[in-house]
């Protein structure tokens, strides 16, 4: 499954975020590390399931009237203050539980009601665009503390007449979620001497940033958007960054009116619709929620997490069948399954996902699609349904 970390200072409204995408119950309060451990819990990324082409929609849980919602770890890590990667605030803890994401978001508030420090102040009164690119700063200085820690051992390493610096370095900073091909590129674009023993600071430095920049895309969230100042949100989205303005209270909110039958609302919609058991204020409250959807698109908070995993993970959506002509397993349930695998992934690759000894017995595929056999190396698109053969 993939994690999704929510990372930035405190108070910028992460364990909202985090309890508005998962309704898990966590603390929520306005000073700062309200989160010591980190939560963890499963949330959903949303895309168009494939049954829409069908006249037996499927049967899965997950499906809500052709909307398919895909699971993914949801990592609600506590908030980082300046100074983390030193150990400041318990960072270099905080900052240890980002290493198993595979992407992060960055809630920053975008109404500037929050300082430097997560400390509440007037809104308008902090720049948040000062938030933007501290999430980075603080995980790149602590991964290049870590590099610069164990940097002897890759001097004593080097003395080896086999010593490949790609393999060393991969093995260290597995534990980072780098592969050794993330490693190999990274070397590719960097200049940096031959022999470790020259190296720098600064080529230390250019090695963590490069290697958390592949292993640690970040997304960055302007929560708050239904109290910020709209030259706040304006100056933010003018950034070249990938931003998505959210409202983690609102989405929370409607949420917890769809589960008590106010409102027709899935995560994701752009609009919701107000059932008539509402009193005066709830009314209006919900009509303001809708007027703020209108303006950005919904509350953004599904937005970001489908942003984080379809387009800086470049991910896809595959469905492995049984049955290719119904779109089934072998129970007759109408695609049962769905899984996110990395864009350029093959039938193979979905075999193994869906479980290794599928993988390892694989014979063929089939399109269910097209009813047609593909070869191995076919590349899945997004809503593929695939039917996987094998001798397991």
């Amino acid at each position: 499954m993939l994690s999704i970390a929510l990372a930035g200072k405190p108070n910028a409204g992460k364990s909202t975020f985090y309890t508005a995408a998962t309704m898990a119950e966590v603390d929520v309060a306005n000073y700062p590390f309200t989160t010591i451990d980190a939560n963890r819990g499963v949330s959903y990324v949303r895309t168009e399931c494939p049954c829409l082409e069908r006249d037996e929609r499927c049967t899965a849980d997950n499906c809500e009237g052709s909307k398919r919602y895909v699971p993914i770890e949801l990592l609600d890590v506590a908030g980082l203050v300046p100074g983390a990667h030193e150990g400041k605030g318990l960072g270099n803890q905080f900052l240890d539980e980002l290493t198993n994401a595979d992407v992060i978001v960055n809630v920053v508030d975008a109404s500037g009601g929050t300082n430097e420090k997560g400390e509440p102040v007037d809104i308008g009164d902090h720049d948040p665009l000062e938030d933007i690119d501290f999430v980075e700063e603080e995980m790149d200085l602590w991964l290049a503390g870590i590099v610069e820690n164990n940097w002897e051992s890759v001097e004593r390493k080097s003395r080896s007449p086999d010593f490949d610096i790609d393999d060393v370095l991969a093995d260290m900073l597995s534990g980072f979620g780098a592969s050794p091909k993330q490693i190999a590129i990274v070397l590719r674009d960097l200049e940096y001497p031959d022999d470790p023993i020259q190296w720098e600071d600064e080529h230390r430095e250019a090695l963590a940033r490069d290697v958390r920049q592949r292993t640690k895309p970040i997304v960055v969230a302007a929560n708050k958007i239904d109290i910020a100042p709209e030259e706040n949100v304006d100056r933010l989205l003018e950034l070249d960054k990938p931003v998505i303005p959210t409202t983690a209270e609102g989405e929370l909110a409607l949420r917890r009116a769809a589960d008590n039958g106010l409102i027709e609302y899935d995560p994701g919609d752009e609009t919701i619709a107000i059932g008539d058991d509402v009193n005066d204020a709830q009314r209006e409250a919900l009509e303001g929620l809708a007027d703020t959807m209108a303006e950005w698109g919904g509350t953004g908070v599904q937005a970001a997490l489908d942003y984080a995993v379809y387009d800086l993970l470049d991910h896809l959506t595959a469905y492995p069948v049984e049955d290719a002509s119904k779109w089934s397993d072998g129970s007759g349930n109408v695609l049962p399954d769905a899984f996110l695998l990395p864009d350029g992934s093959t039938p193979v690759d979905l075999a193994y996902t869906v479980h290794s000894d599928i993988g390892d017995g694989y014979l063929h595929a089939v399109n269910a699609r097209s009813n047609r056999e593909i070869s191995e190396e076919y590349e899945l698109e997004e809503g593929d349904v695939i039917k996987i053969v094998s001798t397991n």
